[in-house]
C-alpha cells in the first residue's frame, strides 16, 4: 500500500509521519527499515530500489518521499479529463510511478510527503484512493475563528484542559503558528500539572505574544489621544526589550488593518464577513473595528500610515535614532 499526506498544517502532518515510524518493528533495527527520499531529485530507479528492499528482522519497511507528487505536475496543464498533465523527463517519470505504485511489495509502506494540498485530479492522488482504506489524508491548517476549539481539542492530546476563554486568548495572543501554539500548550499544561484546567490567568502570565497583543494597547491610546497611556505602553514594551524596529513593523501592519477595517465598515460590511477579509479570528476582527471607529475616517489613517513608513526611513537611513523616532511619533500622533 501507499499512502499520501499532503496540505500545509506541517504539525499534524510530521506527527502523521512519526506514527507510521512507530509501527514499523522493534526501535533497535526502526532506523534500518526507513528510508527518506528528497523528492526534489531523486529518479525513479532509486524510489524502486529503496522501496524494493527487504525489511532487516521487521516484518514491514518504510519509504517516505517527500515533495516528489508536486514536483511532477509543478506548473504543467491538464489533459481533457481534468488530470494533471506533465510533460517530457516528469510525464515519463509520472508514467513509470501509476505502473510500479500497484507492484509494491506487501512488505513496503511508501509514503508520499507534501507540504501543500494537492488537488484530486492528480494522478496518484486518483490511483491512491481506489485502495482499501483511507489512504490519502489532508492536514489543513484550521481557519482562524475555529483555532479555539482546536487549541481545547490539541490540549485534550496533550493531557490536560484549557478553558474556552483561555484558548480563545491563548489563539489572539499566537495566531495560527499551530507549531507555538502547541509549544505553549505544553508549557502550560506542565504548569498546572494537569490537575486543573489552563486559565486565561495561567496564559496571561506565562505566554509571551512578542509584543502584538500589547501593540493593541498602544494603538487604543493612539485611537483616544490619550498621550500619557500611548507613551506609558510604549516604555513598557522597549523594556521588556521589544525591538523599536519591530514595534514599529507591528505598528505598520496594525494600521494597515485599521485601513481596510475602517473601508470595509464605511461600505456596510459585517463583522463575520471583515473577519474572513482579513484572515483574523472575529474576536481580533471586533477589537480593530473597535480601534478604527476612535479614527475620524480612512484618509487619517493613511496619513498615519504613511508617517510611520517615513519614520521607518528616517531610522534605517540614521536620520533620527529609533527610541527618539517612535516618542516623537507618539507625541505627535496623540496631541
Amino acid at each position: 500500500m501507499f499512502f499520501i499526506l499532503h496540505g500545509e498544517n506541517e504539525l499534524e502532518r510530521n506527527e502523521q509521519v512519526a506514527d507510521f515510524k512507530r509501527k514499523i518493528g522493534d526501535e533497535s533495527v526502526r532506523d534500518l527499515n526507513v528510508t527518506v527520499l528528497d523528492g526534489r531529485k531523486v529518479t525513479l530507479g532509486e524510489l524502486r530500489h529503496a522501496a524494493d528492499a527487504i525489511p532487516f528482522l521487521a516484518d514491514k519497511r518504510l519509504v517516505i518521499v517527500e515533495g516528489l507528487l508536486t514536483r511532477l505536475t509543478a506548473g504543467k496543464g491538464k489533459t481533457g479529463e481534468g488530470e494533471e498533465a506533465p510533460s517530457g523527463a516528469g510525464k515519463e517519470f509520472l508514467n513509470g510511478l501509476l505502473a510500479y505504485l500497484p507492484q509494491l511489495p506487501d512488505s513496503t509502506r511508501l509514503i508520499f510527503v507534501e507540504a501543500q494540498s494537492l488537488k484530486e485530479t492528480h494522478p496518484v492522488v486518483k490511483l491512491a484512493a481506489r485502495q482499501e482504506g483511507k489512504t490519502v489524508l489532508e492536514f489543513k491548517p484550521p481557519p482562524a475563528a475555529d483555532l479555539p476549539r482546536w487549541i481545547g481539542a490539541r490540549a485534550k492530546k496533550q493531557g490536560g484542559v484549557i478553558e474556552p476563554r483561555a484558548a480563545l486568548l491563548l489563539s489572539t495572543l499566537i495566531g495560527n503558528d499551530l507549531r507555538r501554539l502547541d509549544q505553549e500548550l505544553i508549557k502550560l499544561i506542565t504548569y498546572v500539572d494537569a490537575q486543573r484546567p489552563v486559565t486565561e490567568k495561567d496564559v496571561t502570565r506565562l505566554v509571551t505574544d512578542a509584543g502584538q497583543s500589547s501593540v493593541f494597547d498602544l494603538v487604543d491610546a493612539l485611537g483616544k489621544r490619550n498621550g500619557q497611556l500611548a507613551m506609558r505602553e510604549l516604555r513598557r514594551l522597549i523594556d521588556r526589550g521589544e525591538s523599536p524596529l519591530g514595534l514599529l513593523a507591528m505598528s505598520v501592519r496594525q494600521f494597515r488593518l485599521l485601513i481596510q477595517v475602517k473601508e470595509m465598515q464605511g461600505r456596510g460590511a459585517p463583522p463575520d464577513q471583515i473577519a474572513n477579509t482579513l484572515g483574523v479570528h472575529p474576536f481580533v476582527a471586533k477589537k480593530i473595528g473597535e480601534q478604527a471607529r476612535a479614527f475620524r475616517d480612512v484618509e487619517q489613517l493613511e496619513s498615519i500610515y504613511r508617517r510611520l513608513l517615513d519614520i521607518e526611513v528616517e531610522i534605517k537611513t540614521g536620520q533620527t535614532p529609533d527610541v527618539l523616532a517612535l516618542d516623537l511619533l507618539v507625541a505627535g500622533l496623540a496631541g
